[in-house]
């Protein structure tokens, strides 16, 4: 073979290595910016997402607080908006808090560090809770009672606590007749800082919980003040039968 042939085999082989090289380069380039896009899809994707699911959450707020705020008889349609937004928003922050309360709980709870260690943190961060809530509590009564009567308040505090405050009141004074004036006082006014605390918890569960506590406290001081409560509750599911029964019969006449 002559020079000049292997010069040419010789150019031949760069140039076909150089064409290799510039189309591995561009598939590899390819490849990128296909993972590139896919990796924008997703982000963009989960954007969306996460816009969606916090447009969807926000408007639930929002149906719940105009069921409460409907309830407040306000003909002002610019008050009117005001408070629903205001209760709205208060949902809102209240779910922020608990939520970052419970991220920072379980993070603490996933080092490895001793359970004094993790109980001292955690119980640090449940009390920066605690604060956060009372903060955002008092100022949510403030903004509220800029624009409603006393019995309005007191219609949205029911209203974000599903009314139990009454409906627990009004079970006692109908379970226990011979409560004193004195005892209702104490009865009114423990379900009254149960309901101040539980609109401040995250979910309906933890809402009756709160209730739950204090009627426990509450059942204990009247045990204590000489009532049965197991033969008093049984005595007045009685009488409830006995009313119900009542009225089927005058229905059937």
């Amino acid at each position: 073979m002559n020079i000049s042939k292997v010069l040419f085999f010789a150019s031949s082989d760069r140039g076909l290595e150089a064409r290799s090289s510039s189309w591995a380069s561009f598939l590899s380039h390819t490849a990128f910016f296909k993972n590139f896009m896919v990796c924008l899809f997703i982000s963009f994707a989960s954007i969306v997402t996460n816009a969606q699911t916090d447009s969807d959450f926000k408007k639930t707020l929002h149906d719940r607080s105009v069921k409460i705020v409907n309830t407040l008889e306000i003909t002002d349609s610019v008050k009117y908006n005001k408070i629903v937004d205001e209760v709205a928003d208060q949902y809102f922050d209240l779910n922020k808090i608990h939520d970052k309360t419970k991220e920072s709980v379980a993070a603490i709870k996933a080092l490895q560090l001793s359970d004094e260690e993790k109980n001292n943190r955690i119980k640090k961060k449940e009390e920066q809770k605690s604060a956060q809530l009372k903060k955002l509590h008092e100022g949510f009564i403030t903004k509220l009672q800029k624009d409603l009567s006393e019995t309005q308040i007191e219609k949205v505090k029911d209203g974000m606590t599903y009314r139990v405050m009454p409906i627990t009141y009004g079970a006692y004074l109908d379970m226990i007749v011979t409560l004193t004036a004195e005892q209702k006082e104490k009865i009114y006014n423990w379900l009254k800082e149960a309901r101040e605390l539980a609109m401040d918890e995250g979910s309906s569960d933890d809402k009756h919980k709160m209730f739950g506590k204090y009627k426990g406290r509450i059942n204990n001081y009247l045990s204590e003040q000489g009532y049965d409560m197991k033969k008093e509750e049984k005595a007045w599911q009685q009488r409830i039968k006995e009313k119900d029964a009542a009225k089927q019969n005058n229905t059937g006449k």
